[in-house]
């Protein structure tokens, strides 16, 4: 079918479906069609957006104003009665009825919100509107006067040692003169200032023990505030005052079952908590998470005990989760040219392999690809072993401070490859550090990381190909490869699913062959004088890649999102090599790239498609690549994006011009996708089109609309996870 017919049915059975949304409703029911909000009079910086939250009741999620499951749900009709009228509904979403006892709530809610930020004595009303079985709700806000702090005086207990611990903490106090006065705030600072004392050894302190009073008599605007810390909470009378003392550790003790045999002196290195040290609820937190860490245990509580007016015990005890299992995944793929792929894959995990929290890892990957109408194939197998050390290996855990302790990481894997062009093996190894700095920023360093890559079985047509180009011959070559490489990491949300606005920034980096340089003497040269291990030739080159990305949120609720990235990255071979190996060039295209191409079709630069690869690997030792997209809402779970990407990739060493970078050889494309967001996972389906394609001939590259839909103008990509 010419997808152009296609698209104009689906917009008839759209304007079909249309067609009613109240048919079920009885008689005196009204669908909630519209709510929003409008502000009365003077604003200032306050955006309606933020009473979103406190309204009870909202309309059913549309996009371009259509649902079709509410359509759906409309079809059965009125009758309850009938077993196809509660089928219908089931594949369908009932629309929302207007309930006026939620507007007043609704009003209530943006009120007491209101109050709580700072504007006192606001005013919320409603205002209904009746059209056709469809309720439309506006809500009109005017705010409340503001005040702000004039002065700021503190009353405090008697006790000159709990007064030297507030005088410790004074600079650090979120209150100041010309501030606004909000109950928010209050609220916040109380919060904070309660954490420092439990923190200074004053278990069991707690914001009950603020009281406040503002003097806004003056009629100026301001209000002159006082803050109190008694001795008895806001639930308690002056006669049950008690002294705030600050306590110190008695006891401290540790179980867990006995089917656990993990050593003693594991968890008592990642305990912080000693007896007769001061209390300090950092501490107790910092404890909870190394343990936590072990992913040993599924259930941790720390329990504290007052013994005394200045003792407390400590009892953690431990319950244990599955420590041992297996994971099976299964994965599926086509592609524009009728490539099939196949990728089964069997894991085997222990997370306490040595009593000590190490997780072992064993791995089976399989990736098969063919085409049914040829002979087409390539196999890969590859088996993975990891071992997890829940420690910094040669350094002791009381060196790092804080929550988060670094792990070290050994890795080992053997890949086999059969290609119609050759066949490969590969055999990897690193030793290296994991760990992060706070919530936001993390790190890998691997001070070592090897990789053996042969090649044999060669096809003697691509051998021939690959003697024309030497950039290609040193890529698709055997090399010895050992170095170092990381990563730096900083995101402002490093949840899986982010849920506000966000920007991160990614480097990472390989360094190679310096170390081995040092004992050229000591080698056998080849006969293209390069310096070989085991007849292998190692690779020197360095490598490094930048991202950085930011998203901004925008509409009601903040459920609309535009997200931005840019990357580059670029590959250096000197000294014992003329490429950089093939496993770390850089190619574009996919689903989390260029998504007008399928993945490693792409480049480099203005280069055609190479024929003599049976499966596409466009490689390059250069990328450049930026990306936009547009995230919206349309029902349920359910989410649409559009996007353009632009960029590609270049050799630095080719002498083929059309492989080297230039400007006009950026390619482009725009496209549309669907996301189902279950919080925990989004799986998402993209089809890009390309707008620029750089491999054509100048008069051709640019591609317009009515070329989009043609077969090698468009790739579609499965997903799991946003692009970026």
């Amino acid at each position: 079918m010419n997808p152009w017919k296609f698209i104009w049915i689906l917009a008839a059975c759209t304007a079909v479906l249309s067609c009613s949304t109240t048919r079920s409703l009885p008689e005196g029911q009204y669908r909630l069609a519209g709510s929003k909000i409008v502000m009365e009079g003077q604003r200032g910086t306050f955006r309606p957006s933020e009473l979103n939250s406190y309204v009870r009741q909202k309309p059913n999620s549309t996009f371009l104003g259509f649902n079709p499951l509410l359509n759906i749900y409309d079809w059965a009709g009125p009758d309850d009665s009938k077993a196809s009228t509660r089928l219908i509904r089931k594949f369908g979403v009932a629309p929302v009825i207007l309930d006026t006892t939620l507007v007043l709530r609704s009003i209530d809610n943006m009120a007491s919100h209101l109050e709580y930020i700072g504007y006192y004595g606001s005013k919320v009303r409603s205002q209904v509107e009746y059209r056709d079985k469809k309720a439309y709700v506006t809500y009109f806000v005017r705010l409340g006067q503001q005040y702000t702090i004039r002065s700021l005086a503190f009353e405090l207990p008697d006790s000159e040692e709990f007064k030297s611990a507030f005088d410790a903490d004074l600079n650090n106090i979120s209150l100041k003169e010309g501030q606004v006065l909000s109950e928010s705030s209050l609220e916040a600072e109380t919060e904070r200032s309660a954490q420092f004392f439990r923190n200074r050894g004053y278990y069991g302190f707690d914001k009950n023990y603020y009281f406040f009073e503002a003097d806004t008599l003056s009629h100026d605007g301001t209000a002159a505030l006082t803050m109190a810390i008694r001795d008895y909470r806001r639930t308690e009378t002056p006669d049950q005052a008690a002294p705030h003392l600050p306590y110190r550790i008695g006891n401290v003790t540790i179980s867990h079952p006995d089917d656990i045999q993990i050593r003693p002196s594991v968890l008592e290195n990642l305990n912080t908590l000693r007896p007769g040290q001061p209390y300090s609820e950092r501490d107790v937190n910092t404890t909870y998470s190394r343990i936590g860490n072990l992913s040993v245990f599924n259930s941790i509580n720390i329990a504290m005990n007052p013994v005394s007016e200045d003792v407390v015990d400590c009892a953690i005890s431990l319950q244990n989760t599955s420590v041992q299992g297996f994971k099976a995944n299964f994965e599926t793929s086509v592609n524009s040219t009728g490539l099939y792929g196949v990728s089964p894959q069997l894991n085997y995990y222990h997370k306490n392999i040595f009593h000590g929290g190490e997780i072992l890892n064993l791995g089976l990957k399989g990736n098969f690809q063919f085409r049914p109408s040829d002979n087409v194939r390539s196999t890969e197998v590859t088996t993975t072993a990891s071992l997890r050390v829940p420690m910094f290996v040669g350094m002791p855990n009381r060196t790092f401070r804080g929550p988060n302790l670094p792990h070290t990481d050994i890795n080992l894997a053997f890949s086999y490859q059969d290609r119609p062009e050759y066949k490969r093996t590969m055999i990897s190894t690193s030793f290296g550090y994991i760990g992060n700095l706070g919530r936001n920023f993390f790190y890998q360093f691997y001070p070592f990381q090897a990789n053996v890559t042969r090649l044999f079985s060669i096809d003697e047509e691509f051998l021939v190909n690959l003697l024309s180009d030497p950039f290609m011959l040193a890529a698709y070559s055997s090399h010895f490869d050992m170095g170092i490489g990381g990563m730096l990491y900083y995101t402002t949300d490093p949840s899986a699913i982010p849920s506000r606005p966000y920007h991160y920034y990614r480097l990472g980096f390989d360094l190679s062959g310096n170390v081995l340089s040092l004992f050229n003497p000591l080698m056998k040269q080849n006969e293209w004088g390069e310096r070989t291990i085991w007849n292998t030739p190692y690779s020197q080159y360095v490598r490094a890649e930048w991202q950085m990305g930011k998203t901004f949120r925008f509409g009601i609720n903040d459920s609309q999102t535009l997200a931005l990235r840019f990357l580059a990255g670029a590959g250096y071979a000197y000294g014992n090599s003329s490429s950089v190996p093939f496993e770390k060039q850089f190619y574009a295209g996919g689903a989390n790239s260029m998504r007008g191409w399928q993945a490693r079709t792409l480049g480099p630069g203005s280069s055609p498609l190479i024929d003599f690869f049976t499966i596409p690997s466009q490689i390059g030792d250069m990328k450049l690549e930026a990306n936009i997209e547009y995230r919206f809402p349309i029902v349920w779970k359910l989410e649409g994006a559009t996007f353009i990407d632009a960029g590609n990739i270049w050799s630095l060493t080719s002498e083929n011009k059309n492989e080297r970078f230039s400007f006009d050889s950026i390619a482009a494309d725009w496209g549309v996708g669907i996301r189902v967001n279950l919080d925990f996972i989004l799986v998402r389906i993209d089809m890009g089109m390309k707008v620029f394609e750089p491999s054509r001939e100048p008069d051709e590259r640019l591609i317009g609309p009515a070329d989009w839909l043609k077969r090698g103008n468009n790739a579609i990509h499965f997903g799991v996870g946003y692009p970026f």
